[in-house]
């Protein structure tokens, strides 16, 4: 019998101990750099043809990784050949399923350090950042595995006079998986996981910036366990081989984490159905969010602040439940405001490989690096630059944390997702004010309320329309089936991954009924 699921827990860097590990972990990976990942298609590594490089946001001179290239031709192939191998893998034990993913985690532990390591290459992760990311992946696998072991089976219904009745869970198909790059292990491992452990087979497309961890990934569950021909990986271009799975009359699903540009043309393209196709295609689909966090005249400002800067400017703010809002009563703003500054002036910023524990790195890659200055470019003109400009290394794609006050509910930066370290301030006079201001845009993520008024607080639970609202603490950090994730509106399909319903989504029921 397996131990019940609990989280994983978290280390103290400043400890000698996991300092020590880190660093020694950081010294193997930097050893490993540069090495070519292959293909998987239909449980054949491909080593040969066209390929791409992976570069450390930190340094871009730094090469992470190589990988082999997908095309369509192979996307067509890898789903083709999922469809055949779904026929044997939906009709192993579940429990058999299962185990896999409980021994993928259990390597996992084992490598913690060094799976962060990767992160803080690869992504420029902090490293508790990219020790919770890793954290998360293990908690996805303990959890789903456990999940599938209760929902296997036969499930009762209302028994009927003469007859045997029951419902089974029965796997979809072959499920197309497009995971983000912001959290490379953690929601790459959940999104394939879990269609895994259900049955299906699936066609792993892993971010173009984040390849590296994700191949770690895939030999993590190799070592599993896991048989080769029922997940295929295939790093390339979205334009190109995502479309062609996406659109595949074999697809039967797509789990997407992402952009609402991106995801919204994948819900479109989903809706079609294609010459060959047998059923309407399922759509799990995550797409960010404008988060807030609203702070009252009764709220306590000193946690207020320390819940803001870490949800602001937590791995650079490039986290979809980020906070990028500050929505704070009049009474109490320049307190806010103050305290806020302070402390984002504390913290440190540089490469996260070298032996200094940092609390920010660089932006992923030079696009991101370009639209976030624009957009500070854009908020200097909306509000007043409370903290801007500060200092950061030479090279990298590297930007300092940025607080705009004064701004007006609808102006760009506090309305436009950003994805980086820029938080806009916004005044409020009435907490009426304060709440439509909260729901005023059009994601619905995750949101915060700190406030010592019990009736506010309760006014918060039914009328702050997010997925995730956090009471008192940081709109950041959910924890799997602590506060299962997704979110309303156009930040997607409010999935709730991590939570136990989320299995169901990429299954269907079969009722079945026997005259006795």
């Amino acid at each position: 019998m397996f131990m019940p699921f609990s989280p994983e827990p978290y280390v103290d860097f400043n400890q000698p101990g996991p300092r020590d590990k880190m660093l020694a972990a950081l010294k193997q990976v930097g050893g490993e750099l540069g090495k070519t990942y292959p293909l998987w298609v239909n449980g054949e590594a491909i080593t040969s043809g066209e390929t791409f490089d992976s570069f450390s946001p930190a340094d871009p001179s730094r090469v992470i990784g190589t990988m082999v290239k997908a095309n369509a031709d192979i996307a067509d192939k890898a789903v083709r050949g999922a469809a055949d191998s779904f026929k044997e893998w939906s009709r192993w034990d579940p429990d058999a399923r299962a185990r896999i993913l409980i021994k993928a985690a259990a390597i996992m532990r084992r490598r913690v350090y060094e799976f962060s390591a990767w992160m803080c290459y690869e992504e420029s992760k902090s490293w508790i950042e990219a020790y919770a990311d890793t954290c998360e992946a293990i908690d996805f696998l303990d959890f789903y595995g456990l999940e599938m072991m209760r929902l296997k089976g036969s499930h009762p219904v209302t028994p009927f006079p003469g007859e045997e009745n029951e419902v089974r869970y029965m796997a979809l198909g072959v499920g197309v998986v497009i995971p983000p790059w912001n959290f490379p292990l953690a929601i790459c491992c959940g999104m394939a996981s879990v269609g895994l452990v259900t049955g299906n087979t699936i066609c792993l497309k892993p971010a173009s910036t984040s390849p590296v961890v994700a191949a770690k990934f895939v030999e993590c569950m190799h070592e599993a366990g896991l048989p080769k021909n029922v997940m295929n990986f295939l790093p390339g271009p979205g334009g190109s081989v995502g479309d062609a799975m996406v659109c595949h009359p074999q697809t039967r699903y797509i789990s997407f984490t992402g952009s609402r540009e991106v995801g919204t043309g994948i819900f479109e393209k989903a809706a079609k159905v294609h010459p060959g196709q047998k059923w309407l295609k399922r759509t799990v689909l995550e797409m960010g969010g404008k988060d807030c966090i609203v702070v009252d005249e009764t709220a306590d400002v000193a946690a207020a602040a320390e819940g803001v800067v870490a949800a602001a400017f937590g791995f650079q703010g490039q986290k979809c439940s980020a906070c990028s809002r500050l929505i704070a009563h009049e009474a109490i703003y320049d307190d806010l405001i103050e305290q806020v500054v302070a402390r984002t002036k504390e913290l440190t910023i540089g490469d996260t490989t070298g032996e200094q524990n940092l609390n920010m790195g660089a932006v992923i890659d030079q696009s991101a690096y370009d639209k976030i200055n624009e957009y500070i470019g854009i908020g200097k003109g909306e509000g007043k630059a409370l903290l801007a400009d500060g200092k950061k290394p030479d090279k990298g794609y590297f930007v300092p944390p940025t607080i705009i006050g004064d701004v007006k509910p609808d102006a760009r930066i506090a309305q436009e997702e950003i994805f980086g370290p820029v938080l806009a301030a916004i005044k409020f006079k009435t907490f009426d004010e304060g709440l439509d201001i909260a729901n005023g845009t059009e994601y619905g993520l995750t949101g915060a309320l700190f406030s010592n008024d019990r009736l506010r607080l309760e006014r918060a639970r039914h009328e702050l329309h997010v997925g995730n609202l956090y009471l008192n603490r940081k709109c950041t950090g959910a924890l799997v089936d602590v506060q299962p994730f997704g979110g309303f509106n156009m930040s997607g399909t409010d999935s709730k991954a991590g939570g136990r319903d989320y299995l169901q989504l990429f299954m269907q029921a079969k009722s079945v009924t026997e005259r006795l």
